[in-house]
């Protein structure tokens, strides 16, 4: 059950009507009715011109909650929800009865020019029971990666809030606290129904204070005071701005704006020196923030598979990340290239890379080479948690359907392009991978996502079986030994886990 929120009282020997006008006062026509239209699901805008309307047709329309009131209005509030709020506002002795009532009596009403007749159908229904025997508890395992997550989300209010905190301190450099958004979002978006009930949350892992405090004021209020606060940061909104920028980090972004620099037109003319990737990624900005459609991550994936068996046939290229999850948009496209014969694989990406761009189609690439070196000792801790397999950063040049093309635009941030005629082609970020096929289904894993549920894999592997895993291998600690695989099912198994599919895993 949600509380509604919480409005002052006003006691009803100040005479305020909350019009704060005489007039309207004077043109009061039906003094015994008095009229408290409850904003949350109505929304603010709309309740404020619903009740302009009543006090021009001469109904008495409070903006504030008193004992003076005999009809409360609601828009898609149980009588439940409504009759909670009540209570709390005023002590149950205190309280006179009053009339709760559906829209669709004061719509009504208003059409006819006096309040009509008060009929069932108009009156709000009231079932009230103790919050405890409602709520419905719910139960899930610790770890992201023991549960199904569609991307399917009964909790998008709770969890795009908690998901916006997350980028927050990520964005600022404070990683713990990201990680702790990350799991209690990943919980809320698992269950199988919305929570409507602080209770509801009673036992469930990765709820912290920090995120109780958050959900609580979302159930209570309808927002969180926390993500609105956010949302107005101007140190925020200039880290998003700068951060969108393809090869800027978190660190950049902050040395950038502690030098003044808070949008585009500022960084272009601050004289600031950008590597290749910056200028690339400055000069793309507006096609780089635009979702990648799936259509779009298709038809990419088809030109980088004629580049790839034109220079070795029967060469595997697999589309990974979020589209692999089944999402129909992302922010980027992520390919895997193996072969089925070990290392036939071996210098591959500079002849892709070299055939990509006689075509035309590459803006920008950087080229890493395969860095990785099995040790009997077990795999070492690497420097980063990326990978390192031989990679290919690029911002690709993907032909639009000539039916599908739009004139340009000047964009937000102050990067003027061209603004006549219609171009014909927009930039995408285009990441290629290549894998040994002894390492395929490790690296397909590592890539399919999401963030977290990686995140939990591994942390499953360390904390609950003594392994340790990447996108290259598993290795169990207390044998000492690799355990090779060649699917994910086999992987899964040897971690002791119920195998989850791709589409099952958007934690």
């Amino acid at each position: 059950m949600v509380p509604l929120k919480r409005r002052k009282v006003v006691p009803p020997h100040t005479g305020n009507t909350g019009t704060g006008c005489s007039e309207e006062k004077a043109s009061i026509k039906f003094p015994r009715v008095v009229l408290f239209l409850v904003e949350r699901k109505m929304g603010a805008s709309r309740r404020t011109f619903l009740s302009q309307l009543g006090r021009r047709k001469g109904f008495q329309v409070e903006e504030l909650f008193s004992q003076s009131v005999t009809h409360v209005v609601s828009e898609n509030n149980c009588g439940d929800e409504v009759r909670k709020w009540l209570d709390s506002q005023l002590r149950a002795q205190d309280q006179k009865p009053v009339h709760l009532l559906d829209i669709s009596w004061y719509t009504e009403s208003m059409r006819a020019g006096h309040p009509v007749e008060i009929l069932e159908r108009h009156r709000l229904q009231v079932h009230f029971q103790n919050d405890e025997a409602k709520a419905v508890v719910f139960s899930v395992p610790s770890y992201a990666c023991q549960r199904r997550t569609t991307l399917d989300n009964h909790n998008t209010i709770l969890t795009d809030a908690l998901s916006l905190l997350a980028e927050k301190a990520e964005l600022s450099e404070e990683d713990g606290r990201g990680v702790a958004f990350r799991r209690a979002a990943a919980v809320l978006k698992c269950l199988p129904q919305p929570v409507t009930n602080m209770m509801q949350l009673r036992g469930l892992p990765c709820l912290g204070e920090h995120s109780f405090r958050v959900i609580k004021d979302i159930l209570e209020n309808g927002t969180s005071s926390e993500v609105e606060s956010t949302q107005q940061s101007e140190r925020y909104k200039a880290l998003k701005v700068l951060t969108g920028i393809f090869g800027v980090g978190a660190k950049t972004a902050d040395r950038w704006i502690r030098a003044g620099i808070h949008n585009l037109r500022q960084l272009q003319t601050s004289g600031q020196t950008l590597n290749q990737a910056q200028r690339a990624g400055l000069q793309h900005y507006d096609d780089l923030n635009l979702p990648v459609t799936k259509a779009e991550a298709d038809a990419i994936g088809e030109i980088v598979e004629e580049a790839v068996v034109s220079v070795l046939p029967d060469a595997q290229i697999t589309l990974i990340g979020g589209f692999r999850r089944g999402k129909l948009t992302g922010h980027d496209v992520d390919l895997l290239i193996t072969h089925p014969d070990e290392g036939k694989e071996v210098g591959l990406m500079p002849k892709v890379v070299s055939w990509l761009q006689s075509k035309g189609f590459l803006l920008y690439q950087k080229t890493t080479i395969n860095s990785y070196l099995e040790s009997e000792e077990g795999p070492r801790r690497p420097s980063s948690n990326m990978d390192r397999f031989e990679r290919c950063f690029s911002i690709f040049k993907l032909q639009k359907k000539v039916e599908a093309a739009q004139p340009e635009t000047q964009a937000e941030n102050g990067i003027q392009h061209h603004k006549s005629g219609c171009r014909l082609w927009r930039a995408v970020r285009v990441d290629l991978v290549v894998s040994p096929i002894s390492q395929f289904a490790f690296a397909l894993l590592g890539w399919t996502g999401s963030k977290l549920f990686e995140r939990e894999l591994r942390r499953w592997a360390g904390h609950e079986k003594a392994m340790s895993l990447g996108s290259h291998a598993l290795y169990d600690n207390r044998q000492s030994r690799y355990l090779r695989a060649t699917s994910e099912e086999e992987i899964f198994a040897h971690l002791g886990l119920e195998y989850i599919p791709p589409s099952e895993r958007n934690a």
